[in-house]
């Protein structure tokens, strides 16, 4: 599901998920915050979801398979 987003929204999701605000998540890409929020505004449909705690609960699952995985 993920692999529908750019690689500059999949940062974006992997810091939120991280628990990062968009001014904090700007200052780290050196972004501007409401480039942030452009890019969520544009990720957000591309997922069928309508807010960060849905974005952060979908990118957990995503890697939470990849982690069981890499363990065994």
């Amino acid at each position: 599901m993920l692999d529908a987003l750019t690689p500059q929204e999949l940062r974006i999701a992997g810091l939120v998920a991280d628990g990062l605000s968009s001014r904090q998540i700007a200052a780290r890409l050196l972004l501007s915050p409401r480039t942030v929020e452009y890019h969520l505004y544009k990720i957000y449909p591309k997922l069928g979801i309508g807010s960060r705690t849905e974005l952060a609960r979908l990118v957990v699952l995503q890697k939470a398979p990849a982690a069981e995985g890499a363990m065994l």
